[in-house]
């Protein structure tokens, strides 16, 4: 089975930074996009970046030029480095793994880890 599992999520300043990891274990075939997702109290969940398998990268509006997602492939792990915090970026972040097939896909998703960026 497929599993993953966030970690270095916590308090962080304004200004400061954070790194989030997650591990992948379990085996996924073909292409995949692994990303990172958040969702604050209220707000519905968003894509903050994704990562495909041949390292095309996606950011949302609000962390380009602060946040930079990586992917470790030999070691199954993906990572969400975020710099210049600010508090809007407080949220329970979600590491996810998309895998589509010839038809249709499956998502995987982490567990989540709390991001809390005080003023």
């Amino acid at each position: 089975q497929v599993r993953l599992v966030e970690s270095g999520g916590g308090l962080g300043q304004a200004g400061g930074s954070l790194r989030l990891s997650c591990a992948v274990s379990g085996s996924i075939f073909g292409d995949d996009a692994m990303g990172w997702y958040r969702q604050a109290p209220g707000k519905q969940r968003e894509l903050v970046a994704q990562v495909t398998t041949g390292g095309s990268t996606y950011y949302a509006d609000s962390v380009k030029g602060r946040f930079t997602i990586s992917r470790d492939n030999a070691q199954n792990t993906v990572y969400l480095q975020m710099n210049s915090l600010k508090p809007e970026d407080t949220a329970v972040y979600y590491c996810n793994v998309h895998n589509p097939y010839s038809r249709g896909y499956v998502d995987y998703w982490g567990q989540g880890t709390q991001v809390t960026v005080s003023s």
